[in-house]
């Protein structure tokens, strides 16, 4: 395991671990199944590494003191490492990651995983916040669903 100094051991061995549930629900399922299905078995592999996790947790997001919607995080781990799941048969975007970055911005977390089981290989990416969120403010509505107003 490659070691990253920005986060310490104990994210890093969770992260390693949520890697191999992913690798084990990536070679059992292969890729094209829809996402529920990889987040229902991720689950389940999850709680076979002895990990500790929320599904479709929510997060109230708010933009200059207003309260702009409430996205749901796929999982949340140990109570610290989002867990954002695609099944895409495309390579991961600058989009996707910018979904992982907006999740780390209003949960103040410091690590996302984002995977995509819907290729060859599983791919991941391990994601830190950036150390300027503002370029992220202009992003977050996009994300995130918001009440129409009555």
């Amino acid at each position: 395991m490659r070691t990253d100094k920005r986060i310490d051991a104990t994210l890093q061995d969770v992260t390693y671990k949520i890697i191999g549930a992913a690798m084990a629900v990536h070679n059992a399922l292969r890729p094209g199944l829809k996402e529920s299905a990889y987040h229902r078995a991720l689950s389940h592999e999850l709680e076979r590494a002895g990990l500790s996790y929320e599904e479709e947790r929510p997060v109230e997001i708010f933009l200059d003191g207003a309260a702009i919607g409430l996205p749901h995080l796929d999982h949340l781990v140990a109570d610290s490492i989002i867990v954002e799941e695609k099944a895409f048969s495309h390579l991961l975007t600058n989009e996707e990651v910018a979904q992982v970055i907006t999740y780390l911005a209003v949960t103040s977390l410091s690590v996302g995983l984002l995977l995509n089981f819907g290729r060859a290989s599983l791919q991941y990416k391990r994601i830190l916040p950036p150390k300027n969120f503002t370029a992220w403010r202009n992003r977050i509505r996009r994300y995130v669903w918001t009440p129409k107003q009555v």
